[in-house]
Formats: structure tokens, C-alpha cells, sequence
């Protein structure tokens, strides 16, 4: 028996490990465990305070088998480098990455912890391309599979969007519009209430990240901001801040705005054209001088998004990302092909197939 941990350092991870926890306790070769991290947020501006019981609490409900422990186990698999790694043993690492956006920090984590060896399993072409430009492809080993976080978006009737559109007492005819920034950099400083003006013309959902709402590390007024908006207007839909998975959302939008998060490439997986705030900000770098991002977001996916650089440009940007030319639907699908690989639903499969060799199991 192969005992398998999953470290779920954070709540939203919880959407990167499950497509492999599903492929991989369909397989009695494998014994699986959780372990849950703290999650904390902030009370009162100073206070850290663990959500840990309150995770725990849900997914026990759910039937998962939870554990303390983080050695003895044969096969550790993470959604981001693993916190205090000489916890774990010399279990087999298999990292699979919690957003498949354009931030350094997933691959700048893995490398910078020396003596510990991961199996990384990337969404495409792209972010192996760019680990190779940093001379970086023997930092660990990495595999070109699709990554699992996005099968659900291709499993056949996995979302009901009417269902959702009735629960949430949506307009059915009319486009939906999903706001969707990130905690920071953010454009939430500049988008403001500005997002309003698009009720009545549209569905208006906003989807905050989970740090906007725990205070650690983004200021409570961001999801404070909102929920005074949310208060004033019916039409605005405020996705509440228990409910951390955005995949139901990102599949029903029709388009999507947001800045520097990893939304913005779910949503080109999903083949729809997104609208991207351009921060007003210099280089961003992290404290050894490595960018923050992988891409100016002056060309990230250019010609098929559409770029916003004030809010002023928001009705332009959204009719554009809603009424695509032929152009930018080319665009999308060159851009779609070199950043993704096997969006068929199976790139669990795909990954539990490579664990299987790897460990010397015979399905």
C-alpha cells in the first residue's frame, strides 16, 4: 500500500489537488490522507486566527481522512512548494501548481529550496519554455501533461450553468460580466465602483480572491468596499467569501475582468476572451531582483484579451471581449495552444499514470 499526503497549505488549494486525489482513490494500491495547513486571517488588524477547525470540520463531513502527520508517507503531493520541507521525508514530491497564471512564485519557490526534489506537472508549453530561459529544467523534473486543476472545466455536465444562473437569480438573457481582481497587485484601486455602470446591461458577479477576505495579506477594506456596493444594488451579485471555488463562475461568465490573477488563463483555457486591467506600476520584482511576473502585462495575451489602463475603457473593453473580431478568436486559439496541452478532463489520468511509473505500480 502506497500511503499518499496531500498538503492543503490553503482552502483554494483544495481545486488543484482534487482531480488527482479523485484519479488516485479509484486505485487501491494507494492509501490517501489530507493534511490541512492553518489558513489564517486577520481580526481586528492584528490578530492571526487559523481556519483550520472550520476546514477540518468540512471535509471530515465530506468524508475525507485528515491527518497531523506529515512523514511516513511515500508520496506528498502539494499545490505550491511545501512549508518547512525537512517535515516530510524523503517522500517522492509531486507538485501541482494552485494557479496557472503568470506569477514567478510557483517555480521561484521549488528552486529555491536546494537538497529537495519535486515532479512538477505544467498546464503547457509556455511555462516550460520559460523555466528553460532561466536555465532552470534540471531543477526539478517536469512533465508536460495538462494540469489536473482544469479537468473539471471538460467533464461533461460537471457544471449546470442554468441551474446556477436560477440559484443566484440572474437575468438568463443577458451576458454576464465576472470581476474576478486579484488581492496584489490589485485593480481594485482603480476600478472601484466604476463596475456598477454595468448594471442593467449585464449579469454583474464579483468574485473576490480569498486573501481579500481574510486580512493577512490584503486590507479588509477591499471586501468591505464591495460589501457596501452589494448592499446598495440588487443586480450586484457578491460571491460570498465561504464559497472559495470560481470555477462554477469562471464557466458561466461570458467575460471575465481581472489584473495580474491566474483567472485570466483559466478563462483563455475555457476559450473566452477576458479583459485584462493593466496595473499603472514600474517592474515589479521579488527581493532578488527575479520578476514578479513572467510576462509584461502589456503583452500578455495580446490581440485576443482586450487591455484596460483606466476605467474609463471598461464598457469599450467589455462590448470588445463580448463581440470578438476574427482576429482576436485566431489570437486566442494560438495563444490557447502554446499555454495549455490535453484540455480533454484527463489530465488526472495523465498525472496518476506518470506516478504509477515513477513508484513501480502495475495498474
Amino acid at each position: 500500500m502506497i500511503k499518499v499526503l496531500f498538503d492543503l497549505k490553503k482552502e483554494y488549494y483544495f481545486n488543484s489537488l482534487y482531480p488527482l486525489y479523485k484519479e488516485l482513490a479509484k486505485d487501491p494500491n494507494y492509501d490517501l490522507s489530507i493534511n490541512i495547513g492553518k489558513d489564517q486571517k486577520r481580526f481586528l488588524g492584528i490578530f492571526l486566527i487559523s481556519e483550520k477547525g472550520r476546514i477540518t470540520g468540512r471535509l471530515e463531513k465530506e468524508g475525507y481522512k485528515l491527518t497531523d502527520k506529515t512523514s511516513e508517507f511515500d508520496l506528498i503531493v502539494c499545490g505550491d512548494a511545501l512549508k518547512n520541507p525537512e517535515k516530510y521525508g524523503d517522500a517522492m514530491r509531486v507538485h501541482l501548481d494552485h494557479g496557472v497564471g503568470i506569477k514567478t512564485l510557483r517555480i521561484r519557490n521549488i528552486v529555491k529550496q536546494q537538497g529537495y526534489h519535486y515532479h512538477v506537472f505544467l498546464e503547457g508549453r509556455y511555462w516550460y519554455d520559460y523555466i528553460k530561459s532561466l536555465n532552470w529544467q534540471d531543477k526539478a523534473d517536469f512533465y508536460l501533461t495538462g494540469i489536473p486543476k482544469l479537468d473539471p472545466f471538460f467533464w461533461p455536465r460537471h457544471y449546470d450553468n442554468a441551474a446556477l444562473i436560477k440559484k443566484m437569480g440572474l437575468h438568463p438573457e443577458k451576458k454576464t460580466v465576472l470581476f474576478a481582481p486579484s488581492y496584489r497587485p490589485s485593480c481594485i484601486n482603480f476600478i472601484k465602483e466604476k463596475v456598477v455602470e454595468l448594471i442593467p446591461r449585464y449579469n454583474l458577479l464579483i468574485k473576490l480572491h480569498p486573501y481579500s477576505w481574510s486580512g493577512k495579506y490584503a486590507p479588509h477594506s477591499q471586501h468591505r468596499f464591495y460589501e457596501k456596493l452589494a448592499a446598495k444594488h440588487d443586480e450586484l451579485f457578491l460571491i460570498r467569501k465561504d464559497d472559495y471555488d470560481i470555477y462554477p463562475y469562471l464557466n458561466l461568465a461570458d467575460t471575465l475582468i481581472s489584473d495580474t490573477s491566474s483567472v485570466i488563463n483559466e478563462f483563455l483555457a475555457l476559450g473566452k476572451h477576458g479583459i485584462i486591467y493593466v496595473l499603472p506600476h514600474k517592474k515589479l520584482t521579488h527581493s532578488d531582483g527575479m520578476p514578479i511576473l513572467s510576462i509584461d502585462p502589456n503583452d500578455w495575451l495580446t490581440g485576443a484579451f482586450p487591455h484596460m489602463h483606466s476605467q474609463e475603457g471598461l464598457f469599450a473593453a467589455v462590448q470588445q471581449a463580448l463581440d470578438p473580431t476574427e482576429e482576436m478568436k485566431m489570437k486566442l486559439e494560438e495563444y490557447r495552444y502554446y499555454f495549455f496541452t490535453g484540455l480533454d478532463g484527463k489530465s488526472g489520468e495523465r498525472v496518476k499514470k506518470k506516478i504509477d511509473e515513477l513508484l513501480g505500480v502495475k495498474s
